[in-house]
């Protein structure tokens, strides 16, 4: 034995006739005290892996004494692990144990070399791909996968964030897709830990965000029958993922995640990769994969003809209009060359908010419900709408009756709801670049930056004017947004919840080049939080975005959706600032119920002090409940380094 490692478990303290688990370096093992001896064994039962240590020792029908497994009650003798025949005859492996001065020492063997899986390939060819990070929950059935993730981030080569609710993972996952164009992966357990992921799914799926569910199943042996946790994973995951494939015994593991991968990347949706829990460890000698020779350059290029079409259009309008949308993001700095060049008003979708700084002399804010009455007059105005990026969704408020030039790297988009004058299918950047070099401002064009000036001005008087209106209930959304306006570093990311909140922000908020990210086609309640988190995340696996601040808005409702993942920021030291508007009620669904002649129901909310929730997370939390209190409060928060929340009380009613 003298080539054995001993290693210490504790004092011996353990009670005659008592069993429990110790962990001995890397080893879970069952330790008992029992007759006056003892004994460790595999903590691992035979049967389904159950914890022996978890277990009691009882009398059976023999009144022989046996170690009984609490999951399945099979029996081993308590101090050499053997079976009363009839399951395993092999009985359970010994680990040789001395006790010395009053504590527990256990012989381990010189560490075998660890043997390559089926995920370790997996965990590998993620790596290839560019995968940087996971969030999810550690369990049962993704133990060996996790491993293997594992392995990767002890290597240095990618994180993970432990969540405290596979939805939070989820929508972590899809902001950080939205904001890189990268794919971030989740990682559940079987049966409700992966039906958890769907809402998150669904959002990155119909805002076209890059995303990897990976996702426990159990064992081959009892799939279908109906097992605990087993459910029908490929039908659950049909309609929202783009790639959904089981890893068997004999599948391929490194050319499934590479599609997987390419799947997410190319297509901008999600990719769904199950795991039988047997099938995690078996050994593999698979070469891992990555994207050479797989992925081709993005550029779609218009044809010569469509481009021909829109700069005859483009020259000949007077009062040309500008509307960007999300898809947009890539290509706004050659968007807004183009905007100078012809003198023309640029306003954005909700979605595309902060693609042009509201600073900008041809900035014109938000169309649509969240937006500004500056976006709605030029729009009402001009002769040509040039869409870029953007869908005509009824949340947009784009003007399906005027002449239109619409450009889209997705064919289907293109006239989708209304025929467009002229639909062009190409990527934005290309457009932009074909075009530059013969647009020209129409002579006869009336001064739009001038007209955008005034129509600035008119707005700004107004939401001045409505400051007055603040009442004793709680602060305006005017005071709360202006103030978050002048505070907010220039290029932090935004991470916006739905509701009341996210009208206020699109509405008031004035952009000077931050980065905002919302729960756009699904509209999600308790988006905020989680996707400030992934929004974290790709600051740490992103040069270019490496030491931005990251902001979250949402209202008491949304914030309740997710509240407990505050303990995850807490846990890694997570740079956000929460910024929450307390006004007990889901107040956009109050606002609709009046607004349709319903009487208002079961809208109201019971809360805690957020701001004292937050204290007790271990994070910063701070409450105010006046305008004037709001700016001094976001600036303390954002000067935080780590978690921050700032509870501003609200009136519903001034939104």
């Amino acid at each position: 034995m003298s080539d054995l490692n001993w290693v210490s478990v504790g004092p011996a303290d353990l009670p005659e006739g008592r069993v429990k688990t110790v962990s001995a370096d890397d080893h879970f093992i069952c330790l008992s005290h029992f007759d006056g001896q003892w004994a460790a064994m595999d903590n691992h039962c035979p049967h389904q892996g159950g914890p022996l240590g978890e277990g009691t020792i009882e009398k059976g029908e023999d009144n022989k004494c046996w170690l009984r497994c609490p999951w399945h009650g099979w029996d081993f003798d308590p101090l050499t692990g053997k079976s009363p025949g009839g399951h395993d005859d092999e009985g359970q492996t010994l680990y040789p144990v001395e006790i010395r001065d009053g504590e527990v020492f256990i012989g381990l063997e010189p560490e075998v070399k660890h043997i390559r899986t089926m995920t370790d390939v997996v965990a590998e060819t993620l790596v290839n791909w560019g995968v940087k990070r996971v969030f999810g929950m550690v369990g049962h059935s993704n133990l060996g996968l996790a491993d293997a993730l594992r392995r990767r981030v002890i290597d240095g080569e990618m994180s993970y964030v432990g969540i405290r609710h596979e939805g939070a993972a989820a929508f972590a996952a899809s902001a950080y897709g939205k904001l890189t164009g990268k794919p971030a992966a989740c990682l559940t357990i079987a049966g409700p830990g992966a039906t958890n992921l769907l809402t998150g799914m669904w959002d990155a799926k119909v805002d076209r965000s890059p995303v990897l569910a990976l996702t426990g199943q159990v064992q081959t042996q009892v799939m279908a029958p109906g097992a605990f946790q087993d459910i029908d994973l490929s039908s659950a995951f049909q309609a929202v993922s783009r790639f959904s494939q089981t890893l068997l015994s004999t599948s391929r593991p490194a050319e499934l995640t590479s599609l997987a991968c390419k799947t997410a990347l190319i297509e901008r949706d999600v990719a769904h990769l199950i795991f039988p829990d047997d099938i995690q460890t078996l050994p593999s000698n698979s070469a891992a994969t990555g994207p050479k020779g797989r992925v081709s350059r993005p550029i779609v290029k218009p044809h010569d003809e469509d481009v021909a079409e829109a700069v005859r259009l483009i020259n000949k309008a007077k009062r040309p209009l500008i509307i960007i949308g999300h898809g947009a993001w890539e290509a706004r700095d050659q968007i807004i060359d183009l905007a100078e060049i012809i003198g023309a008003a640029v306003v954005t979708t909700f979605k595309g908010k902060g693609l042009i700084a509201d600073n900008h002399p041809n900035a014109g804010g938000v169309l649509g419900r969240s937006g500004t009455p500056i976006a709605s007059w030029f729009m009402n105005e001009c002769d040509l709408q040039l869409v870029l990026g953007a869908s005509f969704s009824n949340h947009t408020g784009i003007s399906p009756g005027n002449p239109t030039i619409q450009v889209d790297y997705e064919r289907m988009q293109l006239g989708k709801f209304n025929p467009v004058t002229l639909p062009i299918w190409g990527e934005i950047g290309a457009f932009c670049q074909a075009i530059a070099p013969q647009i020209k401002r129409n002579a006869k064009a009336p001064d739009q930056i001038k007209e955008l000036a005034e129509r600035w001005k008119m707005w700004r008087a107004e939401k001045k004017a409505r400051l007055a209106e603040e009442g004793t209930k709680g602060a305006h959304s005017v005071a709360i947004f202006e103030a978050l306006s002048r505070v907010a570093p220039a290029d932090a990311l935004f991470a916006v919840d739905v509701g009341n909140n996210t009208y206020s922000f699109g509405r008031y908020f004035e952009t000077k080049g931050q980065h905002v990210m919302m729960s756009g086609y699904l509209g999600s309640i308790g988006f905020g939080l989680p996707a400030a988190m992934g929004a974290w995340a790709a600051t740490k696996d992103f040069e270019h975005l490496r030491g931005r601040k990251v902001i979250s808005v949402s209202g008491d409702g949304g914030f309740g959706q997710y509240a407990m993942e505050m303990t995850t920021a807490v846990k890694y030291g997570m740079d956000i600032t929460h910024v929450l508007l307390h006004n007990e009620e889901l107040g956009k669904i109050s606002k609709e119920q009046r607004s349709g002649e319903w009487p208002v129901w079961e809208t109201d909310l019971v809360n805690p002090s957020f701001a004292k929730f937050a204290q007790i997370c271990g994070a910063h939390g701070e409450r105010v409940s006046k305008g004037f209190e709001v700016e001094a409060a976001i600036a303390r928060a954002l000067a935080v380094k780590g978690p921050a929340l700032v509870e501003i009380m609200t009136d519903a009613e001034l939104i």
